[in-house]
């Protein structure tokens, strides 16, 4: 498929075909919602922790007599229903992940690739060159091409200048070509790649679709 190639002034200057198993993949929303909770969960920490009854400090010794005392049957400070006792059911250390095959996270982002290319989501620069960090300039180049909400930039190699133009802008983000993730993709409207990067992006996914 043919994919229109823009400047930094907005303006259509040539065509490039990309791969249809890259870019012209039918969209399978149970591999993307599947490949998406897995990632989240991934990023889980699961370093919440709380004390059990087992943990507080405090005397195990129980406050007063069983009977006689006109008062309720309480056992030691520790109890979860005094305060500082220990806590019931509360959270332990685990571990969240899930593992999820290697050619299902790769179909998941060519889906999402192909999503945003169907629905003209996608804009593809011939290049994006900053002689210097400005984020009036970014956001010029920005609304050149249609962009009104959030956008992720991607590109082959890093560049200082677009960073540092960029992340001062709110709803913008910029990425690598090969750190691609299915978040990444489902968090930001508009997608803005430079021609290298959809070669990188080819390189990369463009094997055999699962």
């Amino acid at each position: 498929m043919q994919i229109p190639v823009y400047d930094i002034t907005g303006q259509e200057v040539e065509k490039i075909e990309v791969s249809d198993q890259v870019f012209g993949v039918p969209f399978n929303e149970a591999v993307v919602h599947q490949v998406m909770v897995a990632q989240r969960a991934n990023a889980r920490q699961g370093t919440a922790d709380t004390k059990t009854r087992g943990e507080v400090s405090g005397s195990t010794r129980k406050l007063y007599a069983q009977k006689h005392t006109g008062l309720s049957r309480a056992g030691s400070r520790r109890s979860p229903i005094r305060r500082h006792g220990g806590i019931i059911f509360g959270p332990h250390p685990r571990d969240y992940r899930q593992a999820t095959p290697k050619k299902m996270r790769q179909q998941a982002i060519r889906c999402l690739l192909s999503a945003k290319a169907g629905e003209g989501e996608l804009k593809v620069l011939k290049e994006l060159k900053l002689s210097e960090p400005k984020t009036k300039q970014m956001v010029e180049i920005l609304t050149a091409l249609g962009v009104d909400g959030s956008a992720l930039i991607v590109t082959s190699e890093p560049d200082a200048n677009v960073i540092k133009s960029a992340r001062n802008l709110g709803g913008i983000k910029t990425m690598l070509a090969n750190l691609l993730s299915v978040v990444d993709l489902l968090s930001y409207k508009m997608l803005l790649m430079t021609v290298s990067a959809v070669r990188k992006v080819e390189e990369l996914w463009g094997g055999k679709a699962a």
